[in-house]
């Protein structure tokens, strides 16, 4: 994320509490409720907001990760096309080895 963005994120979050607050005291609240349902808005937000992120940490799919797994598996396709016909019949010996083993475990 650049800086500007940043910036803009945090205009724009205080903007929203600001509307919020011309809202509530629109429909007749005095200042101090206002503020305190304002702010509630605003801090369930950003909990909300707070809780996609950590929902996508513990479960992998951030963008670092999907970048990452990408990177890995266009990797493994060039060391298969680099792969000369021999090497590659003893690989797949090799994995049908593999999954035999691991079928009489």
């Amino acid at each position: 994320m650049r800086r500007i963005d940043a910036i803009a994120i945090t205009i724009a979050f205080f903007g929203l509490g600001a509307l919020a607050f011309w809202g509530f005291s629109a429909f007749g609240l005095d200042a101090t409720n206002a503020g305190i349902w304002s702010q509630v808005i605003l801090v369930g937000g950003l909990l909300g907001w707070v809780s996609t992120y950590v929902f996508r940490a513990v479960t992998q799919t951030m963008t670092y990760n999907q970048q990452l797994e990408d990177y890995k598996t266009a990797v493994l396709r060039k060391r298969l096309e680099e792969m000369s016909p021999e090497e590659l019949a003893q690989l797949q010996q090799e994995v049908a080895a593999e999954v035999e083993q691991s079928k009489n475990n």
